[in-house]
């Protein structure tokens, strides 16, 4: 199964209302960036273990961890949660950057270093979340 087939049925898996949300999310973020590489992400490790939530991904970044070590990683991510939908914005570095850019604008979400958290799209204000993410894309690693 490539990439958008495993997008779609994560998707697709998830209970409305959230399916139209995410399904929303993927779009907007996609007409952000046109042709931005995807991934997707299932959650396990190497050892089959889950170990989080399946993520989507969009972009690319190198990552540099303080080991020295690099690692090749999206920008932007979407993930399905118990209680809505958290949005990664990955390739901002300053971790306050967001909460202080965002958060008292954004509506009824939780905006930490790099995560906007929501239960609804509709709590939200969408032209807030779309700067974020337009941020998340032009910033430099």
């Amino acid at each position: 199964m490539n990439i958008q087939e495993q997008i779609k049925e994560y998707i697709n898996s998830q209970p409305e209302p959230k399916r139209n949300d995410m399904q929303e999310l993927h779009r907007m973020i996609q007409e952000i960036s046109p042709g931005c590489r995807l991934w997707f992400l299932d959650g396990k490790n190497d050892d089959n273990k889950t170990v989080s939530n399946p993520n989507i991904g969009y972009g690319f970044q190198t990552m540099q961890y303080a080991d020295g070590k690099a690692r090749e990683f999206y920008q932007i991510g979407i993930s399905a949660n118990n209680t809505g939908i958290s949005v990664y914005i990955l390739s901002i570095k300053d971790k306050t950057y967001l909460s202080e850019t965002y958060g008292e604008k954004i509506g009824k979400a939780s905006v930490t270093g790099y995560c906007i958290k929501f239960k609804k799209l509709k709590d939200i204000n969408i032209d807030i979340l779309e700067a974020a993410i337009r941020d998340g894309f032009e910033a430099k690693n």
